[in-house]
């Protein structure tokens, strides 16, 4: 038995070295050929050989649910092994009208054709009309949109790309029957059994569950600081409030012009407001009082030799890529360039103007003077408080942009719905404040808790009044931030960090009932990752979903993750409160929160494994491949096997208890940050656009 175990185990620690070295070396170098190795594969085979005979030796066939787990994790690899050696994949280009005899059969692209969203040139699908044309004679239609393959006699056909002329498609052709064959059938068996792990009274989980007591635990906080400044020339608040309320054309969409300063404040202060303006003040400042603002010290520089500088400051200095960036922003809006608020119907296609762009020379005179000069009109009506005369312009704009663009503007409620999310969406002060009071609860919590007193039960119910109304803001939040994006709002970095905030709110509220300490840690992680959201709110903006990305499996893969993440944070820092702990002597507690995290790594460890399978079968509807070795996918599998090591009691025995275990509940969550965050900042990979 003990050599069969230290083969399992050196396959094991090798695979995890190999895959994280691997990543590290397609970074520096380039080199993406290790996956495909000879060896790389032979390492994989050693280990479910082995495998193999350790479920065998270990008469694993007697626990029907641990048996069939393995089995469909030995379907996966084998499904794998038959793509690597036998699936084929390629692309085909087609005009309309042509016919493809590259294939066992024929294939005719009938048409092609873009939807945008309403009253942009922003994609929301594409696709082709397809017939296939067998040598009999029989012909079969079909259509090939992204996210709904085609298939044919085995040959499967998904939407890549297209012509500019939009005469032309470009195809990804799959022809893998077996090897994808043999991997949905190990997913499906896995999903069931880990499902069964859960509920089945004499399996892992239950039996963990039945040995928990109470509690839960953390550490750490920082501190942010904000300079004051003096006031340059802005509007009034109603007044830079009333422009906002037009309509721009940004990001792909159209929104309020309310967005637009919002972002561009945040872009250039790192917050929505300066020095007591909103940001309507500010961009409406910028824009018709330049010279009261450029050496207005505003203007957050990371890694300087100070935290502010001017724009003339940095014209000045203009010594780094971020310097070019935030001065390119402003020149943008001095320009105009940012002020695409002049809808224009050319020949039956919407387009959206800004006053320096060159306009069409079929335009009628009144409309091209309406662009060119009614801005310009605006700002004198600015400078000489002329406030009256421009409400009533703004109002003329509005009316121009209602009767040019009717039926393509987004609905009231739902413009309103965006201009009430950009006013209540502040995550600083509520990061700053939550996570300050799970630190001073946790003080009180753990003393309370290592005396064996419980918390007053004032302290408790306003702890629950406190984080109801959260989770109630951070729901509505994110309900908002959807409905005005018309999908479901996890497609980026911001976005998933705010979701897990709203994450561990819930499981803070449904965990209570079992833990002393589920408070403090709660309220502290909800700061902490609010926090690190912040990190991407300097450009946040709500933009309209790529085609690749309209699928509800990416919505489930990400949500089903970030829980699973949640999960591992709590038992990382119950590892660092149980180390705590045991320094100071308090064994028991250790051993109580030893049992909380042996509960937490199942549904951890299988919402990871679930989310990780269920994004390779969106991969697959979506190009084709279910898994490409991405630095993301490769992070996240050496997470799910890392965290998979406690699991198995027999083959490293000491993590079943509570000091060795804490301490590896403490190092492998650096494997989860090294995932989320460490790929997306050091590496790179097609899951960039999860820190946008």
């Amino acid at each position: 038995m003990r050599p069969l175990r230290i083969i399992i185990v050196t396959a094991y620690v090798a695979l995890l070295i190999i895959m994280a070295s691997a990543t590290m070396v397609e970074k520096i170098y380039g080199f993406t050929g290790i996956y495909a190795s000879w060896w790389f594969s032979s390492v994989w085979a050693l280990l479910a050989i082995a495998g193999v005979a350790y479920i065998m030796r270990q008469k694993l066939f007697r626990k029907p649910v641990v048996f069939t787990m393995h089995v469909a994790l030995l379907f996966i690899l084998i499904g794998a092994l038959i793509t690597h050696l036998w699936g084929e994949q390629t692309s085909m280009h087609i005009r309309v009208g042509d016919v493809n005899a590259q294939l066992p059969f024929m294939m005719k692209l009938e048409s092609f054709d873009i939807v945008n969203y309403p009253g942009t040139q922003s994609p929301m699908d594409f696709a082709s009309e397809v017939t296939f044309i067998d040598n009999d004679g029989c012909k079969t239609g079909a259509r090939i949109s992204m996210n709904k393959i085609a298939e044919h006699h085995g040959y499967r056909f998904y939407q890549s790309a297209y012509d500019y002329d939009a005469m032309g498609s470009i195809l990804t052709i799959s022809h893998d029957p077996w090897g994808i064959g043999f991997s949905y059938v190990g997913y499906f068996m896995l999903f069931i059994t880990m499902f069964l792990m859960l509920i089945l009274p004499n399996e892992g989980f239950r039996k963990a569950l039945k040995m928990m007591s109470k509690n839960v635990a953390v550490v750490a906080i920082m501190l942010c600081a904000t300079n004051a400044i003096a006031q340059p020339s802005v509007l009034p608040k109603e007044n830079a409030a009333q422009m906002c309320d037009m309509y721009a054309y940004y990001n792909g969409r159209i929104c309020p012009l309310q967005t637009i300063a919002k972002d561009f404040t945040t872009k250039l202060y790192g917050k929505s407001s300066y020095n007591g303006m909103t940001a309507e003040q500010v961009f409406t400042g910028w824009y018709f009082f330049p010279t009261s603002w450029t050496s207005e010290p505003m203007i957050k520089l990371k890694n300087a030799e100070k935290s502010y500088f001017s724009y003339d400051e940095l014209v000045e200095r203009n010594n780094s890529q971020a310097d070019d960036e935030k001065i390119n922003i402003i020149r943008m809006l001095l320009n105009g360039q940012m002020l695409n608020v002049f809808p224009y119907d050319d020949n039956g296609r919407l387009i959206w103007l800004n006053q320096g762009d060159n306009l069409p020379m079929d335009m009628p005179e009144d409309q091209w003077f309406f662009i060119k000069k009614t801005l310009d009109y605006l700002g004198e009506l600015a400078i000489t408080k002329d406030y009256d005369g421009f409400n009533h312009t703004i109002d003329k704009i509005i009316s121009y942009q209602e009767k040019t663009a009717d039926g393509a503007l987004p609905d009231k409620l739902r413009f309103k719905a965006e201009k009430f999310y950009n006013k209540m969406n502040y995550t600083r002060p509520l990061a700053m404040g939550l996570a300050t009071l799970g630190i001073i609860t946790f003080f009180f919590f753990a003393i309370w808790w290592a005396k064996g007193i419980a918390a007053p039960k004032w302290l408790v119910v306003l702890l629950n009044i406190i984080i109801c109304v959260v989770t109630i803001y951070m729901a509505v939040v994110i309900s908002l931030r959807g409905y005005v994006a018309s999908h479901l709002p996890i497609t980026n970095g911001y976005e998933t960090m705010q979701f897990m905030a709203l994450t561990v709110l819930v499981l803070t509220l449904v965990m209570q009932r079992k833990f002393a300490l589920i408070f403090p840690f709660g309220l502290l992680l909800t700061g902490l990752t609010l926090m690190v959201s912040m990190f991407g709110e300097s450009n946040p903006q709500i933009t309209h979903l790529m085609p690749v990305l309209a699928s509800p499996l990416l919505s489930i893969h990400v949500c089903v993750i970030m829980i699973a993440y949640s999960l591992l944070a709590f038992m990382m820092f119950n590892g660092i409160t149980a180390l705590f702990m045991e320094a100071n002597g308090k064994s028991e507690q250790s051993r109580s929160l030893y049992c909380i995290s042996r509960v937490l790594i199942y549904p951890a460890l299988f919402l990871l494994t679930a989310g990780i399978f269920i994004g390779a079968i969106w991969a697959n509807q979506s190009w084709g491949r279910y898994w490409g070795w991405d630095p993301k996918e490769v992070w996240a599998l050496i997470t799910m096997m890392v965290y998979a090591i406690p699991m198995h009691k027999s083959i490293i025995p000491a993590l079943q208890r509570p000091k060795p275990f804490h301490i590896f509940s403490v190092i492998a969550f650096m494997t989860v940050l090294m995932t989320y965050f460490g790929v997306n900042f050091l590496l790179a990979g097609m899951h960039s656009y999860a820190t946008a």
